[in-house]
């Protein structure tokens, strides 16, 4: 009776006892055993959350971790990308509280006194219990569960990432010690340098440049941002603060400080705003002194959704048929900085799945991504693209992607894996994908090899966004040279343009963001006939054309009279002067 009674006691408690987080996972198909046991491991050794150990190592979306928490922990779920924090609550909550318990407050309702918080941990007893004392008398806190990224993002974002660069110089040159960038520093007194060199970088993260600058001149560094592709000059500092600023830079990228003669290398990593961000750095004298550029790799802005690669609902069809072809290349053309590599990890991420094998080649590994096996092709490598590939043909891979056809090896090897039963990508540096055809008989690939091994050429460049603030409306006119580049049908319509002056919103320069525009080929049997039969450029645009081949000057275009970018700014990247001669 005794025994029955006990194992009815264990049932109850069993039932009783609320679902762990790795067992819900397991139960929704989520991860696997195994992963979870990685995660448990992962957690003994370094303490952190076995649910942030999961997200660390990439079996688990942050998305997905943030909707079984709140199930297993009972705890409504907020996604603070599309949430506006509210100014009073933000006053009811000093940035250094919010810092200190990873608590965001999002909304504060006068009427209830209910002031709502996202936090990653809604269960702190401590930070509640201090955070309700700050709040007043009477507010109650309503938590909702979101990521710890997200919310020191949102904390960063919304209280401003000030960082006072002018205090710092300043104490470079007085020997003043300057408060205000001590108090927002977590490491208590560091060199003003370090500090300065530190708030450049993040300054640049946040007004999401792509490349920073250091240049130096005869008596003056010049440090210049790269925004949506163009040079935009930030500070210009005394000449004396590089030598200082620069052993800081190499010493943060593991560079040789005491050469100076010679180009280097190297790569900084560093926590901005909740999350990790890289940069790729490269050193070159000059008759001025030593010059510094960093290429910002931020990962959350470098890898795009492939549904949000903004295509057509045809370019995704035809781009879905490509990828559809088990074997052959597939080639992303445009010159240096058209967005080539972020098309190709959007492509790969798309495909990334546990059936397959992908390995890459690329000079260097920009963006890491869970499950595909990245090789890195750099200076310092004791391989090189041809050799790479033959290595990795050995690795039973299913999808390959070569970071660059540049030579005639190169692309020997790229069209032997094709030709072997591989799905390949690679890039090309030409300037439409009809070109691209031409470009690799220049490289010395026959035309027999070229035809019924390439499944189609992608073309791209990147274009600046309007400013939806204060773009500026213009009618289009007959006559005008609008109405010949757009054509009589859109006489009448309204277009954009950018504001000369720009407004707060864009930082006064009229555009903000960037977006892709591109024009895809697919090859069929005529197209690969044609090149067999080494047709002349006009009979592959003719035959392109007239099976539905859409221009990149089109698609751009057509992004014009959508409102989202004007022809001024589609004119700076493709060529549209035939369209004004016709």
């Amino acid at each position: 009776m005794s025994t029955q009674s006990n194992a009815n006691a264990n049932t109850s408690a069993a039932v009783r006892r609320p679902m762990r987080l790795g067992e819900r996972l397991l139960q929704m198909g989520l991860v696997s055993a195994d992963q979870v046991q990685i995660a448990l491991l992962e957690q003994q050794k370094t303490g952190k959350q076995i649910g942030d150990a999961l997200i660390a190592m990439g079996f688990v979306t942050e998305e997905a971790m943030r909707e079984v928490l709140g199930a297993t922990l009972g705890q409504q779920t907020i996604l603070l990308q599309s949430v506006l924090a509210e100014p009073e609550a933000l006053k009811r909550l000093p940035k250094d509280l919010a810092s200190r318990f990873q608590a965001f407050p999002v909304s504060y309702n006068p009427d209830t006194k209910e002031l709502v918080l996202a936090s990653p941990k809604p269960n702190d007893i401590i930070a509640a219990d201090q955070i309700r004392a700050q709040a007043g008398l009477g507010v109650r806190i309503a938590w909702r569960l979101a990521s710890s990224a997200d919310v020191l993002a949102a904390i960063d974002q919304f209280y401003g990432y000030e960082l006072s660069i002018d205090g710092t110089i300043h104490e470079i040159e007085t020997g003043q010690i300057d408060l205000l960038a001590l108090t927002q520093g977590r490491g208590g007194y560091s060199h003003p340098v370090v500090r300065l060199v530190d708030a450049l970088l993040s300054d640049a993260v946040h007004k999401l440049a792509s490349d920073i600058h250091f240049e130096p001149e005869g008596q003056f560094l010049r440090i210049r941002y790269r925004i949506d592709g163009v040079m935009r000059q930030v500070r210009v500092l005394h000449g004396r603060y590089w030598s200082a600023m620069l052993v800081r830079l190499k010493l943060i990228s593991s560079m040789n400080i005491a050469e100076s003669r010679a180009p280097q290398d190297g790569r900084v990593s560093l926590s901005i705003g909740g999350r990790t961000v890289d940069f790729r750095a490269a050193v070159q004298p000059t008759i001025h002194g030593e010059n510094f550029v960093l290429r910002v790799l931020d990962a959350k802005r470098g890898i795009v959704d492939y549904d949000k690669l903004g295509l057509t609902e045809r370019q995704y069809g035809l781009l879905n048929l490509m990828l559809a072809r088990p074997e052959g290349i597939v080639l992303v053309t445009g010159p240096t900085g058209s967005g080539k590599t972020t098309t190709l990890y959007s492509v790969l991420s798309h495909l990334n799945t546990e059936s397959v094998n992908i390995m890459t080649l690329e000079d260097p590994v920009e963006y890491p991504i869970t499950r595909i096996r990245q090789t890195s092709i750099a200076d310092g490598s004791k391989i090189d693209f041809s050799e790479g590939i033959r290595s990795m043909m050995r690795q039973d891979p299913d999808i390959i992607l070569v970071g660059e056809v540049r030579d005639k090896d190169t692309a020997e090897m790229a069209f032997r894996a094709a030709m072997t039963g591989h799905q390949v990508f690679s890039t090309l540096h030409t300037n439409s994908a009809i070109r691209s055809i031409p470009r690799l008989k220049d490289l010395g690939v026959a035309p027999d090899v070229i035809a019924g091994n390439i499944i189609g050429i992608i073309a791209q460049r990147l274009l600046r966004r309007l400013c939806l603030q204060c773009r500026e409306p213009v009618e289009v006119v007959a006559g005008s040279a609008e109405a010949r580049i757009l054509g009589d049908a859109h006489v009448g319509h309204t277009v954009y343009q950018h504001h000369s002056g720009g407004c707060e919103a864009c930082d006064y320069q009229g555009y903000k963001g960037r977006l892709a525009i591109m024009e895809l080929l697919r090859f069929d049997a005529e197209l690969d006939e044609l090149i067999t039969r080494n047709a002349t450029l006009g009979e592959l645009t003719a035959h392109a054309l007239a099976h539905g081949f859409t221009p990149i000057a089109e698609d751009g275009l057509r992004r014009v009279v959508e409102g989202v970018t004007s022809i001024e700014e589609v004119g700076r990247v493709v060529d549209l002067t035939l369209r004004l001669t016709r």
